[in-house]
């Protein structure tokens, strides 16, 4: 259940992109991800940071995207989301007790604290990883940002939505339209499907990597 919890505003993105275009997306991602951090903070009594790092992360670039029209703000924001729990991660080797894995998965699993400490730079390095990835696929692997910025030329409009090609333009510049449109179509797909198999891809590979070291708790003798 709290993986559907977390990725809710990502589902949300994804279904309102499908009816409505980018703009609208983006304005149901900011919604839910403020629902999402009024609901844990009403239910639990607590701020998350995180969580609220990643709102104001969302409100700020994703407002951009609304007010600017322009997508490549919320394009960013996965990139910074994922170096803000990079981050987190990371400092977590340092600071406290324990590093952030352990606390998270340290009542289920008991592995030797260098484990633990392995693991958690292997979350660090993945989510900077992701980061990164976001990145490529929006400038290079989707061609997006090239696109975009060619039809914005070629139109000499400071604004265009993309999901009303057809309603703004004609020839030309109505297949440099889809064609940007497409692209960023692409750039959604790989932000829940992309992402999420990464993501499962690696929990898979850590899982298979702690299984080597957990522990055997001690066995007890029954009481005669």
């Amino acid at each position: 259940m709290k993986i559907l919890f977390d990725l809710l505003p990502i589902v949300l993105f994804f279904i309102a992109y499908k009816v409505a275009g980018i703009y609208w997306a983006t304005g149901v991602a900011i919604t839910a991800a403020a629902l999402q951090f009024a609901w844990v903070w009403w239910h639990q009594h607590r701020v998350d940071t995180l969580l609220l790092a990643t709102l104001g992360l969302i409100v700020v670039f994703g407002g951009l995207t609304i007010f600017l029209h322009n997508p490549i703000f919320v394009m960013w924001k996965p990139s910074l989301v994922n170096w803000l729990f990079a981050g987190a991660f990371l400092g977590s080797q340092w600071i406290g007790e324990r590093p952030l894995v352990q606390r998270m998965m340290g009542q289920a699993v008991t592995v030797p604290a260098a484990i633990w400490r392995r693991l958690n730079l292997s979350w660090a390095l993945f989510f900077f990883a992701l980061g990164l990835v976001n990145l490529v696929v929006v400038y290079w692997a989707t061609g997006f940002y090239q696109a975009h910025q060619a039809l914005l030329l070629a139109s000499t409009k400071d604004t265009i939505d993309l999901a009303k090609c057809a309603d703004e333009f004609s020839g030309n510049l109505l297949a440099l339209c889809n064609d940007a449109h497409t692209r960023e179509g692409y750039w959604v797909n790989f932000k829940l499907f992309g992402m999420m198999g990464l993501t499962v891809l690696f929990v898979i590979a850590q899982a298979v990597y702690l299984g080597r070291h957990i522990k055997d708790e001690p066995q007890t003798a029954d009481a005669v």
